[in-house]
């Protein structure tokens, strides 16, 4: 049975086995983009939920002498700069997929090997 309370890191799991797998398995260049960014969706994942405390707040300091608990901000500033990223190389990533299409006539991976040599 699956405990509830790690629910998010079985999600993380499934998503980042579905993104290797989509990843290796299919022969189309599109395809192995689109598993990549599941790929790194799963790891964004991860780690934003890894960065969040049950009971925390926004790291401001608080004037009153009760004791608060504060979330990490790294995690997620760090995520968001990831998220830029994958972004940026996913555009790049396409940008080849339709220089490789013109060059080649297809973004199948055997058809273009079998072209190439």
């Amino acid at each position: 049975m699956i405990d509830v309370g790690l629910f998010n890191y079985w999600a993380v799991i499934v998503l980042m086995m579905v993104g290797f797998y989509t990843l290796i398995a299919r022969g189309n260049l599109v395809k192995k983009l689109i598993g990549l960014n599941v790929f790194q969706t799963s790891v964004i994942m991860m780690y934003v939920t890894m960065g969040k405390i049950e009971g925390g707040t926004a790291p401001i300091l608080v004037e009153s002498g009760e004791h608060v608990v504060y979330s990490n901000p790294i995690p997620h500033v760090l995520m968001l700069t990831a998220i830029v990223v994958g972004v940026a190389t996913l555009a790049l990533g396409l940008s080849l997929v339709v220089r490789i299409n013109e060059a080649y006539g297809t973004i199948e991976e055997d058809a273009i090997m079998d072209e190439a040599l």
